[in-house]
């Protein structure tokens, strides 16, 4: 299922509340700057209440930003 997320998270075999949440994240990730109220609605469509949804941001932001700071040290990963 990883694997399947992430080569083609569009076409990967995901229930739709996952999928919307996987769909936020790459948005949230890839283009926070076009993120906009409306990005929000297949969340809540989904079943996601606002503190959920702002969970998924947090998490989705908090993943980045550890990597970004790991990726600007030259940390690799461990194998």
């Amino acid at each position: 299922m990883v694997a399947a997320v992430a080569s083609d998270p569009d076409s990967a075999p995901l229930p739709s509340r996952a999928r919307a949440l996987v769909r936020y994240a790459l948005l949230l990730t890839r283009t926070p700057q076009r993120v906009t109220a409306a990005d929000l609605i297949p969340l809540r469509d989904a079943g996601f209440s606002d503190p959920g949804i702002h969970d998924a941001a947090s998490v989705t932001a908090y993943f980045n930003f550890v990597n970004r700071i790991a990726a600007g040290l030259g940390v690799e990963r461990e194998r």
